[in-house]
């Protein structure tokens, strides 16, 4: 039994953290909401900065920067999707070297710099949407360095402050623990506030006043947020530093893999030693993954001295491997997901958008309308549908993870369905008053036909983003949830990329802005009615093969602590 110093010490002092000086934490003076509320605001200027530039983006590269619609497309699609696959390299960085916090300071700078360049690069862009000539070819080098500046900046960020303000929070504890439940709450809302914030003031700021403006206002924002996540240093919890016996977890893992590899022409008669199984043995067969348990043995002429892996190592490595068939299912939401950005915003630009006498909606302003959406769903559902789904499954989260991924994927696919059928009604329309060939007259169909598939991807993210975000981060070993929410992020970042391919793909099939490319120019001409619907598809086959794996998918075991 613990003695009454020792509880009375664990109630003071949280265990594996330390403080700013590397003393053991005091409970009481770190962590918690005091420490939360300053990484809560580093991530909603971050989510400020990234809609301020990507929202309105495909507006800026087919006005000022003057591209075609399918190569603009392309080119927010390609920068969308690196900026969600670096995150894999900050994650492994954090993880296996500087840790979250020293992580998150070096990618804040870079972040800044990025805008920095950014703004100035649209300073010295001309400012009109009536494009005579293309800039210089330094003004167009400067631009993407800048862009993809801010991309090698977010690489930190995006896997690093959600498990940093989550570790500020004791698991071990009961309150805390709770209290840890509430912060990834707090944290999706705050999130969505700072995209809404962006979407409604800095889009209209470019589209009406100045890009350098537009671009300069989410600059100073980082560089504020930055300065507040500084001076909250002291009230933060850090994890401890991992004793030198420990052994990496990317090479713990990687190890895992290599010894596999050189066993696996072994069979039982060649084996020496097994690793033993200290606890209960691991949730598959022996047959299940029998190429990774390979790693549990030794063959006879092996060196002196020469282990096998330990048997949670190979856990570990088995519940990664199990994420790669659900990974490349969820690239079916991940491209669908990439069209907010680009095409649904272009459809906007030709329709009418007056809301006031003299006063025009921005196109991009819409994308507000997911935002509102997630703030509006997330309590019905967190307080009406999981308890109605408790109820039925007896799962404490109402449904499983994966059923959460799926049922999102299924609004997906009524997403592109619905935006086929608009789009097809905004070419009738055009058709019905002449106006094919007039692309910058404005069709006489109100942009609120839009709603509603906005609103769906809406309800399809909360759904599947925070069902992918929990799934990835759980089934991952605890030491490597930076990597986790990584993994997440680089699901989204490949959609775009494979977007972006299908566009230019689409575009030259079918001649480009000379022939009857889909990607028209002139949207009156173009097919984004096809695009849709071929998007749905591939939406339905993905959740088919989704649900076909899902079936058979192992959900990790939770860590002992």
């Amino acid at each position: 039994m613990r003695t009454t110093s020792e509880t009375s010490l664990q109630e003071e002092y949280v265990i594996d953290a330390v403080d700013h000086r590397g003393f053991s934490a005091r409970r009481s003076i770190t962590g918690r909401w005091r420490a939360a509320w300053f990484i809560i605001g580093v991530e909603v200027a971050e989510r400020f900065a990234n809609y301020g530039i990507g929202s309105n983006l495909i507006s800026y590269l087919t006005g000022p920067l003057g591209q075609s619609t399918a190569v603009a497309a392309a080119n927010v699609n390609a920068w969308s999707g690196i900026s969600t696959i670096l995150p894999l390299l900050g994650a492994f960085v954090a993880d296996a070297f500087l840790g979250r916090y020293i992580t998150i300071i070096i990618a804040s700078f870079i972040y800044v710099l990025g805008l920095a360049f950014l703004t100035l690069s649209a300073f010295l862009i001309p400012n009109n949407t009536e494009v005579t000539s293309s800039p210089s070819s330094f003004l167009n080098a400067l631009f993407f360095f800048s862009l993809y500046l801010v991309a090698i900046g977010q690489s930190g960020h995006k896997p690093c402050v959600q498990a940093f303000g989550a570790d500020q929070f004791d698991e071990k504890n009961p309150q805390e623990n709770s209290d840890r439940s509430s912060f990834f709450n707090w944290w999706y809302l705050s999130m969505c506030a700072g995209i809404g914030l962006a979407i409604l003031v800095v889009v209209y700021i470019q589209e009406n006043v100045s890009w350098a403006l537009g671009f300069g206002i989410p600059c100073v924002f980082m560089v504020i947020s930055l300065v507040l996540f500084v001076l909250g240093r002291k009230s933060y919890r850090f994890s401890k530093t991992r004793q030198e016996e420990e052994t990496n977890p990317f090479t713990r893992i990687g190890r895992v893999f290599f010894v596999a590899f050189k066993n696996q022409r072994l069979n039982s008669s060649d084996l020496c030693k097994v690793e033993l199984i200290e606890a209960n043995q691991s949730q598959e067969s022996p047959e299940e993954l029998s190429f990774l348990n390979k790693a549990l043995l030794v063959p006879n002429d092996s060196h002196e001295g020469e282990v096998a892996c330990k048997s949670r190592d190979v856990e570990d490595a088995t519940a990664l491997v199990r994420l790669i068939p659900v990974w490349l299912t969820t690239l079916a939401y991940a491209i669908p997901f990439a069209q907010y950005m680009t095409f649904f915003t272009k459809q906007g630009v030709t329709m009418e958008r007056t809301i006031f006498p003299g006063v025009e909606i921005p196109p991009a302003s819409l994308q507000v309308l997911i935002s509102i959406s997630i703030v509006l769903f997330v309590p019905i559902y967190d307080r009406v549908l999981v308890p109605i789904g408790r109820s039925i499954t007896k799962d404490p989260c109402g449904i499983t993870t994966l059923k959460r991924i799926g049922t999102g994927m299924v609004l997906a696919t009524l997403t592109m369905v619905v935006a086929a059928l608009v789009e097809s009604k905004r070419l009738e329309t055009a058709k019905e008053y002449g106006l094919i060939d007039q692309p910058k007259t404005t069709l006489p169909m109100s942009i609120w036909w839009l709603f509603p598939q906005y609103m769906l991807l809406g309800l399809a993210d909360v759904h599947t983003l925070v069902g992918m975000q929990e799934f990835f981060y759980s089934q991952v070993p605890t030491e490597l949830r930076s990597l986790g929410l990584a993994i997440y992020l680089s699901a989204m970042g490949v959609g775009s990329l494979l977007s972006s391919l299908l566009i230019y793909l689409i575009d030259l099939a079918t001649g480009g802005d000379a022939g009857n490319s889909w990607f028209n120019s002139n949207l009156n001409r173009a097919h984004l009615d096809y695009f849709y619907w071929l998007l749905a598809v591939v939406s339905a086959v993905g959740f088919f093969t989704f649900l076909f794996i899902s079936k058979s998918y192992i959900y990790r075991r939770v860590d002992v602590v």
